[in-house]
């Protein structure tokens, strides 16, 4: 028996990895208590995916185990043991103003959550492949130092920079700042390197961009284009946060991610790092985003500008992803911006 442990199981991302790797024959552990809700209120809840994934997965079993409780973490981890073919860390708290309200769950959550799971790995299934779902807020501020041109609905980076591909892994993720959450995120993803280069262990860090979907349970304050898509599709009121509406992000489909942890997993590397979103193939400002779905969904969005940005927050970033392509070449985009777009809108209209 080969198991695939994914924490955040009923997530955008865990929940598509279980499919995922259901789908190649691994019997699937899902670990994850539902903290969503607790971080954002019971619309964000991911209990009805995990009844999906419970119903429709046949080798698919269910631990409601919250990651900082080590003593659970070790139990789970001792009952599979070497059976545990890979473990995929997709659980987090994953918002700037979540953390800086609670500081000490954001840090247990992301970094000592993260230890655990790491331990618990060496301890009973070193031989496994550790993906991890970090985050381009690793990087805090620094992005926002690049040399940015005002454009009619965007900012744009020079075209002569190094950069005009995207960020790639070589930029610091030193003396900047973070944010809270990109904080315990930095302590997250330095654990799982040191955990490769020090111990040996097959570990990889996916600093992702946007990571979207049409399962994605977008909230105000964490899930930029599922939650834009629903407040244009049912008239909620929405909030543009600074930089004129300008700002960039790249946007990544949530099996394009997933289809990542699998070629890695099949070809595993020790203490990787990879920057992995949309890249120039799938990348939009706020205002193109507004746009697009008011076109998809034939109706007007009522926002509202709020001149105050984010802290930490990112002016322009666009994912240079051409490291992982180099090493993975059979890793392909399977989705562009609008294709995203229109299946969020479809899931919204569903729901």
């Amino acid at each position: 028996m080969s198991i695939a442990l994914v924490t955040g199981s009923a997530g955008l991302i865990g929940s598509e990895t279980c499919k995922r790797f259901h789908a190649e024959g691994l019997d699937v552990v899902g670990m994850d208590n539902d903290m969503r809700a607790i971080f954002f209120g019971v619309e964000a809840s991911t209990a009805l995916t995990r009844t999906k994934l419970e119903k429709s997965l046949k080798n698919y079993h269910h631990e409601a185990v919250d990651i900082r409780d080590n003593d659970k973490v070790n139990a789970v981890f001792a009952k599979l043991n070497s059976s545990i073919k890979v473990v995929v860390h997709t659980a987090a708290q994953p918002s700037h103003d979540w953390a800086a309200r609670e500081p000490h769950t954001d840090f247990s959550v992301n970094a000592v959550g993260t230890l655990n799971l790491l331990e618990a790995t060496r301890q009973h299934c070193p031989g496994a492949v550790f993906i991890f779902t970090s985050t381009n807020k690793v990087y805090g501020d620094t992005p926002n130092l690049l040399p940015l041109r005002e454009l009619e609905q965007r900012w744009e980076i020079d075209p002569a920079h190094k950069y005009r591909e995207g960020i790639d892994e070589t930029m610091s993720i030193d003396q900047t700042k973070h944010s809270l959450f990109g904080a315990s995120k930095v302590a997250a993803d330095v654990l799982v390197q040191e955990y490769g280069r020090y111990f040996g262990m097959k570990t990889v860090c996916f600093r992702g961009g946007c990571l979207t979907g049409p399962a994605h349970a977008g909230t105000e304050l964490h899930g930029f284009l599922a939650y834009l898509m629903r407040c244009t599709a049912t008239g909620r009121p929405y909030r543009v946060f600074g930089y004129k509406g300008k700002q960039v992000r790249d946007n990544i489909h949530s099996r394009d991610l997933v289809e990542a942890f699998w070629q890695f997993s099949l070809k595993p590397r020790s203490g990787e790092v990879y920057n992995l979103g949309g890249s120039r193939h799938s990348n939009c400002s706020m205002l193109e985003a507004i746009a697009l779905c008011e076109e998809i969904s034939g109706k007007k969005l009522n926002w509202t500008y709020v001149e105050d940005n984010r802290i930490g927050d990112h002016i322009w970033w666009v994912s240079d992803v051409r490291k992982f392509q180099k090493h993975y070449p059979d890793w392909k985009y399977q989705f562009d911006l609008k294709a995203i777009l229109q299946q969020i809108h479809q899931a919204v209209i569903a729901s």
